[in-house]
C-alpha cells in the first residue's frame, strides 16, 4: 500500500486488493442509462397526491406497475456475500412492515406526486421525478414513532418515505442521490432523526459497529447496539452551531466475508447517508506518492481531531467523502518545533469537491482547532485531477515575531514570494520574516516544470 506508484487522493486503500479492483470498475454505462431512465421521469405528469380524503388513486401518467407494491425489487438475504457489486443493489429488504401493501403504496404515491401536505427534501444535485421502474425495496418498519420506508432507485438514489403513526403530522419524503456507491459509501442510511441523534440501517455487510468522537483520538470507540433489523440505537449528531466540543462518528467493521481487516469512519452531516472519512499521511523521504487510506490510525485520528469541526461547513452539501491530506511538514523558525499542513478535500456525489487547507502549528491540546488558510469550491485541488498545492499562512513565533510561512506538496521544488516582502527558499516549504499583515504572493515551481500560485 506505501509503495503505490501514483497519487490518488480520491483512492481508498483497504484489503484485500480486488477489493479496490471491483470497486473502481467504473460502471459509466449502467450508471449513464440510470440517470437516462430517471431523468426520463421529467416527462410524467404529476396531477395528484399521494394520501387524500377520498379514492386513492395513482397520479396522471405514472404507470401503474411502478406504483405496485408487489413489483417492487428485493434482494435475498445473502446476495451481499456472493456479488462483486457491494453497494445498495445488495440490501436485503429489512423491517416489521416490509409486507405491508398499504404503507408501501403510500410511499410510492408520495413519491409520484406529493400533495402540498408532504414535506419533500433533496440532496444538491438530486432529482425528485418519480421513478421510471419499481424500485428496490430497502426497509419498511417503525422507528421512534414513524412508519419509514426505504428505497433504492435505478442505481442513483435513496429515498426515504415517513409517516407519523399516531397524531395530525404530515408525511415527509427525502431524495439522496447516491449513484457508484461501494463497500464504505454505501455502507449505512439514515433511517430516522430526532432532535439530538440519528438511527442509522447499517448495509447487510457490516460485522461491528462502534461509535467513537474524533474530539477524543485516544479514547476507544464504543459498542453499538444494532437491532436484527439492522437498525442502531441512537447515535448523537454533531452540534450545527454553538461550541464544537464533541463529535460523534461510526466506526464500522466490514465482514471478513468481502474484505479483512477493514474497519472506517463514517459522520452524519445531515444527508441521508452519512459521508466518508479518510486520511493520506506525510510523504515519506524517497517514497512514492501514498494515497487515502481509512482514517482509523493513531496519525490519523490526530489528524481529524484537529480538524473535524470545520466538517460543520459541509453539512447538508451532499458530501460523499471527507480526505485529510498531510501534504507538507515544516520546520518552524526560532526552535525545533515543526507544523503540518492538510488539505481537507470533501467530494459530493454530483461532482464538484471544495477543499480547507489547514494549518496545525504545535498546540497544547491535541483538539485545538487548525486554522484554516484557505478555502476553494468547485475545485479539483487535493484530488487526483489536482495533485500539487501551495498555501500560506502569517504565523507568531514565541518571541513575539511574525513570519510569512508556506509549504507546497511534495513536487514542489521551490517557492518565491513577492509583494511586501521578498524571498526564495529550494525545497517545499518557506518562511521569512514579514509585519503581521504583509500582503505577500507565493508561487513555486514544480520538479517536471510550471509553477503554482498558492491557493486562497
Amino acid at each position: 500500500m506505501l509503495r503505490s506508484g501514483e497519487f490518488d487522493p480520491c483512492t481508498v486503500q483497504t484489503r484485500p486488493s480486488d477489493l479496490l479492483r471491483r470497486r473502481h470498475r467504473v460502471r459509466a454505462a449502467a450508471v449513464a442509462a440510470a440517470l437516462c431512465v430517471v431523468a426520463g421521469g421529467l416527462a410524467v405528469a404529476v396531477e395528484q397526491g399521494a394520501r387524500g380524503g377520498g379514492e386513492e388513486r395513482s397520479p396522471a401518467g405514472v404507470l401503474t406497475p411502478v406504483l405496485d407494491p408487489a413489483e417492487l425489487m428485493r434482494t435475498a438475504a445473502e446476495r451481499w456475500a456472493d456479488t462483486s457489486r457491494v453497494d445498495f443493489t445488495a440490501w436485503p429488504a429489512r423491517g416489521g412492515r416490509t409486507e405491508d401493501d398499504g404503507l408501501l403504496g403510500r410511499a410510492l404515491r408520495a413519491w409520484a406526486g406529493p400533495p402540498a401536505s408532504v414535506r419533500v427534501s433533496t440532496t444538491p444535485g438530486t432529482v425528485t421525478v418519480p421513478p421510471a421502474q419499481p424500485p428496490r425495496l430497502l426497509f419498511a418498519g417503525e422507528v421512534d414513532g414513524a412508519a419509514v420506508v426505504l428505497f433504492h432507485d435505478g442505481g442513483v438514489r435513496v429515498v426515504r418515505y415517513a409517516e407519523p403513526l399516531s397524531g395530525s403530522g404530515g408525511a415527509a419524503i427525502d431524495f439522496a442521490r447516491t449513484d457508484d456507491a461501494d463497500v464504505t459509501t454505501g455502507a449505512a442510511v439514515v433511517v430516522s432523526r430526532t432532535g439530538g441523534g440519528a438511527r442509522f440501517l447499517l448495509a447487510p455487510w457490516i460485522a461491528e459497529s462502534t461509535t467513537r468522537d474524533l474530539l477524543a483520538p485516544d479514547t476507544p470507540g464504543r459498542p453499538l447496539e444494532v437491532g436484527p433489523d439492522g437498525v442502531t440505537a441512537e447515535v448523537p449528531r454533531p452540534a450545527a452551531d454553538g461550541a464544537c466540543e464533541t463529535w460523534p462518528v461510526l466506526q464500522l467493521r466490514s465482514s471478513e466475508r468481502i474484505v479483512e481487516k477493514h474497519a472506517f469512519l463514517v459522520t452524519d452531516l445531515g444527508d441521508l447517508a452519512p459521508a466518508h472519512l479518510t486520511y493520506t499521511p506525510k510523504p515519506g523521504r524517497g517514497a512514492p506518492a501514498r494515497q487515502p487510506r481509512e482514517a482509523t490510525s493513531t496519525e490519523a485520528l490526530l489528524a481529524w481531531a484537529r480538524t473535524a469541526c470545520s466538517l460543520r461547513t459541509l453539512a447538508g452539501s451532499g458530501v460523499r467523502s471527507v480526505n485529510n491530506w498531510a501534504f507538507a511538514e515544516q520546520k518552524l523558525p526560532e526552535g525545533r518545533a515543526s507544523a503540518d499542513w492538510l488539505c481537507t478535500r470533501a467530494d459530493t456525489w454530483r461532482g464538484p469537491g471544495r477543499v480547507l487547507v489547514q494549518f496545525l502549528a504545535p498546540a497544547p491540546s491535541p483538539t485545538d482547532p487548525a486554522v484554516v488558510v484557505a478555502d476553494r469550491d468547485d475545485t479539483a485541488l487535493c484530488s487526483r485531477f489536482g495533485q500539487h498545492v501551495l498555501a500560506g499562512t502569517h504565523w507568531k513565533a514565541s518571541s513575539g515575531r511574525w513570519y510569512v510561512l508556506a509549504a507546497g506538496s511534495r513536487a514542489v521544488t521551490r517557492i518565491e514570494a513577492s509583494g511586501a516582502v521578498r524571498g526564495a527558499a529550494g525545497g517545499p516549504t518557506f518562511a521569512v520574516r514579514a509585519p503581521r499583515d504583509a500582503d505577500v504572493e507565493l508561487t513555486a515551481s514544480l520538479r517536471e516544470g510550471g509553477t503554482l500560485t498558492a491557493v486562497r
